[in-house]
């Protein structure tokens, strides 16, 4: 998956904003005003932070030791770093991925935010 990919497949989901709040070097996708994707853009290969439950961050990690790891500069039991253009991973993996991590997120919205995102 390339940034370009990334970037598309995460602004067609509803409520979804990018930003670059930690500076120029992280692409922040927000859905709602919170995180649920973050891009590493200073480094040669594309690493995303995606939010998962614990037990599947456990088994991620364990079946692709090479391209998923705990995730970095967060909480290590709710977050992985997934190196995206490893070949390990199917770009069908790395949108489901995604996806689970907005759903995630979106589940911990109150109602009233989920209202005023339209979600």
């Amino acid at each position: 998956m390339t940034l370009d990919i990334l970037r598309t497949y995460c602004l067609h989901k509803a409520a979804v904003t990018e930003e670059l709040p930690f500076g120029p070097d992280t692409l922040v996708f927000k859905v709602a005003g919170k995180l649920f994707a973050l891009a590493s853009l200073d480094t040669a290969e594309l690493r995303l932070n995606l939010k998962c439950n614990p037990a599947r961050a456990l088994e991620l990690r364990d079946r692709y030791p090479d391209a998923i790891v705990p995730g970095y500069h967060m909480n290590k039991r709710h977050w992985n770093s997934v190196y995206a253009e490893r070949d390990e991973l199917s770009d069908r993996l790395l949108e489901e991925l995604i996806d689970h991590s907005y759903t995630l997120v979106v589940a911990g919205l109150t109602r009233r935010e989920r209202a005023a995102a339209g979600l």
